[in-house]
């Protein structure tokens, strides 16, 4: 009744390309000979690799091999959807080793433009390539027919390169990428001074040519002028007001729109003086600035935002002497802290001056806002913050207020042209804009800060949110260090360039068969509408491109799709499906590239079988639809892991307009109708019920996902919950499945390290547990073994065996969180200790304090939560009723 804790897949190929059609006589297919020479596939006689697709092509499908028909695909249960990373780096066999060096060749068709790609048929003769999407006959370029043959092909064109990256030459370059640091200065002095040593830290990791701001706040916002040489020298801005891009610039004496003069208004009718502007060097200042016609950005990029190399002095000196804030608090009130201002101020200052140019926003708080706009808690300490159950009950007045606020922040970029003052209305100014500047929210502190009210923000600009205690943690200062990391330096072209990314946009398209329902993970909808738009929805739909704002290599998005095909008659054999994925971003050396990755694969047409089925199959016929054949190539194309973090995403998007309750209902169902689709069974004998191999670990992941904190909210705050779901909605497969099943190692004397099952029987006492949770990484003791080591038997040289066995799991720990990020929560505890709780709350409560005998070993898990052997039986019961 239980599983395997390791997840494995046969070994098998992948496909060459091959057309979606036989082409008329004076066509050729360039690939054909290649293909022909290399006669492999996806599947190898009943077997598919379901992972090596990710490997080439960084996408990873939950089927491989689609139903050919609206109704098949329906009872498939299990979403039909993919897991695409933008920016994995592939294998030289599998992608140009460097990006192309020009602009890429694009279908004709207006609703079209799909890329130029391997599954395209070729005429060499006339020159002519038929878009495998429309159809549509396309002439190659003058250059491109003047050289093209059989035996001399583009990079495009070749048949293992299905994924090109291109670098645009149309596109000037934007220059390098910049960095606002907003600093919280109502936290702790001790807070202060080791967030101040992480930034210089960062400081050392830039490119000499990055743009860095600096702007503190606590009350009030303080924008500091960086230009300025002799003295530090900010500008005050009140914390109590949002501000827009127009009104930031005129505060700080950078004009507005239009330009105005560099004296920030005077001498005509304009705008004050900046409060709190000196005279004497402000005048220095204005005689040798420019002459009228620099604009508010330029005087924005000359005096509060330059090159880390220019700058970097006066930013530390800044940076040493920072003070906590100085207005005093009463004892029966919170402090001042004004996030939501600071957020508006920082945002207006990159639309002001970079408007088309990567940035981001980098937030640090100590704490929750509570002051002026995005405000999530009253002043008076009489008044909680908010709990799951104000916010069931819809009793907390702040929090949607605040959520409409950091929505209009999200939606305000690209419209400091002309909107009028106000989030709301700026909001509508330009929905189809990508975001260039990222915000990332790095919040350390005991107490809740807003994470849930600024999600929206962090997530439609593609942000990092990053959630711990202090600032003096590893979790916030080894994580802020690898925001920054660079490639390899034998990375082809992008050797020790920063891995980040700007302003990404995704545009999908499709074959005509299927439509696209939407996508999960941070993005938002640009609203652009196509035929193979589905009507039903999923997470952002109703569109076929989407903005992702700041990307990394491990940002990874799950697209659904419907498939539209009626199914009154079968598709042709060996007819094929397209999706193409095309990624345009600017990549951290100012350039804009494009990446397009193209799919193919198979339909399956199910025998038609009309006459009602008069006897129940025999136990283990498999097949399709519960033993109607003897093979199914939809079922052995599962690939449970990708479909249990497609299912994983649903189920925390509809957590956002659902009771959780209900959630878990829903996923209840879709299990059961899974098994009862694809298992083998006699009707109404659970005994009978079978999995194939390829559905045998589905029940076990959505039975820890069923007691994960992304669908549990026991025990988590409101902000948790948010930062738990926000990073399971951005991550990997295999960090997402970490996530949902977290993976347990065993290490005892009688052998090597082994894969444990995550079950309370795998608790012994002479035996050490490594967990991983992807957010925990935990080293458990078992009773006997932190005897030993309390007594010191690892000291001395005839224990050399038990000190190595100590050690082992440690290294093994650091090696876990040598790359991960958020860096971990680093945790070494004892059986029956208090820290042991972050392992039993994760094990299958096999043997609890109900359970009779004591269960035959291992450690009793104080819960009323079932096991996964009574899942199974009730998932088996269920799934065979007639």
């Amino acid at each position: 009744k239980s599983f395997p804790p390791h997840r494995t897949a046969p070994p098998t190929a992948l496909p060459r390309p091959i057309s979606t059609s036989k082409p008329r006589s004076f066509f050729r297919i360039h690939s054909q000979r290649l293909i022909s020479a290399n006669s492999t596939t996806i599947m190898q006689g009943e077997h598919w690799d379901v992972t090596q697709s990710e490997e080439t092509s960084g996408a990873r499908l939950s089927f491989h091999c689609w139903p050919s028909s609206r109704l098949e695909a329906t009872r498939c249960v299990a979403p039909i959807g993919a897991l695409y990373t933008p920016l994995k780096k592939l294998p030289p066999s599998c992608a140009p080793p460097s990006a192309l060096q020009y602009d890429p060749i694009r279908c004709s068709t207006a609703t079209c433009h799909a890329v130029l790609n391997p599954y395209c048929q070729v005429d060499f003769r006339t020159k002519l390539w038929v878009c495998p999407f429309c159809l549509t006959r396309n002439h190659f370029p003058p250059h491109y027919a003047e050289n093209i043959s059989e035996t001399n092909l583009p990079a495009e064109l070749i048949p293992q390169f299905a994924t090109c990256e291109y670098e645009l030459p149309s596109v000037p370059p934007a220059g390098p990428p910049a960095f606002v640091f907003c600093i919280d200065t109502c936290a702790h002095v001790e807070e202060l001074t080791e967030l101040a040593d992480s930034i210089q830290q960062v400081l050392n990791l830039l490119p000499g040519d990055s743009l860095v701001g600096l702007i503190t706040f606590g009350t009030n916002v303080q924008v500091h002028e960086l230009g300025f040489e002799g003295l530090p020298k900010a500008y005050v801005i009140r914390g109590n007001k949002e501000y827009a891009p127009q009104k930031v610039g005129q505060l700080l004496g950078c004009g507005g729109v239009g330009g105005g003069n560099p004296n920030g208004g005077r001498g005509g009718p304009a705008p004050p003086p900046p409060p709190g502007a000196p005279g004497q060097p402000l005048r220095q200042q204005q005689q040798n600035a420019p002459p009228s016609h620099e604009t508010p950005g330029s005087r924005v990029l000359r005096r509060f935002l330059l090159p880390v190399s220019e700058c970097s002095m006066t930013l530390e000196s800044i940076l040493e002497d920072l003070r906590k804030d100085p207005w005093p608090v009463p004892s029966d009130k919170r402090v001042a802290r004004c996030t939501g201002c600071a957020l508006s101020v920082a945002t207006s200052l990159l639309d002001l001056a970079l408007p088309r140019r990567g940035a981001r926003v980098m937030m640090f708080v100590g704490g929750p806002c509570t002051s002026g706009p995005g405000a999530i808690v009253s002043r008076l300490k009489t008044e909680d913050i908010r709990s799951h159950a104000d916010l069931s009950r819809d009793a907390e007045p702040l929090h949607r207020p605040a959520c409409e606020f950091y929505a209009g922040l999200s939606k305000r970029h690209g419209a400091a042209g002309g909107a009028k003052k106000g989030s709301l209305t700026q909001a509508a100014a330009n929905p189809t804009a990508s975001s260039m500047h990222a915000v990332d929210v790095f919040a350390c502190s005991l107490d809740q800060v807003g994470i849930l009210e600024m999600g929206e923000l962090v997530e439609s600009t593609g942000g990092y949110m990053v959630l711990g205690d202090s600032f003096g943690q590893s979790v916030f200062k080894e994580s802020l260090r690898r925001v920054f990391r660079t490639y390899d330096d034998d990375v082809p072209e992008d050797g020790g360039k920063m891995q980040m990314a700007f302003g990404a946009t995704m545009e999908v398209l499709t074959s005509r068969e299927f439509k696209i329902s939407g996508a999960i993970g941070p993005v938002t909808s640009l609203g652009k509408k196509g035929p193979n738009v589905s009507d039903l929805e999923v997470g952002r739909g109703g569109t076929n491109a989407w903005s992702l704002g700041g990307i990394d290599p491990g940002t990874t998005i799950a697209v659904y799709f419907d498939i539209s095909n009626p199914g009154t008659s079968p598709l042709p054999e060996g007819k094929r499906r397209f999706i193409q994925f095309l990624t345009r971003y600017q990549h951290s050396n100012g350039r804009t590239r494009l990446r397009a990755t193209t799919l193919c694969g198979p339909w399956h047409n199910p025998p038609r079988d009309d006459a009602p089925r008069s006897a129940p199959p025999r136990p283990g016929a498999g097949g399709y639809d519960g033993g109607m054949g003897q093979h199914d190539p939809v079922k052995a194309s599962f690939d449970q892991e990708a479909a249990a973090v497609l299912l994983a995403r649903v189920a925390v998007e509809r957590t956002e307009s659902e009771d959780v309750a209900d959630v878990l209902r829903w996923v209840d169902r879709s299990l059961i109708r899974l098994g009862a689709k694809f298992a083998d069974y006699v009707p109404d004998d659970p005994s009978s019920f079978r999995l194939s191999p390829e559905f045998s670990l589905f029940p076990q992941f959505v039975f820890h996902l069923r007691r994960s904190q992304f669908l549990q909210l026991f025990n988590s705050s409101p902000d948790e919950a948010a930062y738990y779901r926000y990073i399971l909605n951005r991550e990997s497969t295999t960090n997402s499945l970490v996530m949902i099943q977290p993976t347990l190692l065993s290490y005892s004397f009688s052998g090597p390290p082994q894969p444990a099952l995550l079950d309370s029987q795998s608790v012994r006492p002479d035996t050490i547990l490594l967990l991983d949770t992807f957010f925990h990484v935990v080293v458990f003791h078992g009773e006997t073994c932190a005897a030993w080591r309390e007594q010191k038997y690892h000291e001395r040289e005839e224990h050399a065996a038990f000190r190595d066995l100590l050690e082992a799991p440690h290294a093994d720990a650091h090696t876990i969180m040598e790359n991960r990020f958020p860096v971990p929560r680093y945790i070494t505890c004892d059986q029956h200790k208090s820290e042991a709780r972050f392992l039993m709350a994760k094990l299958n409560p096999s043997t609890t304090h109900n359970t009779e005998n004591g269960g035959g070993g291992g450690a009793q898990v104080f819960t009323d939560d079932v096991s996964l052997r009574v899942f199974m039986e009730h998932l088996m019961k269920l799934a065979v009723q007639s």
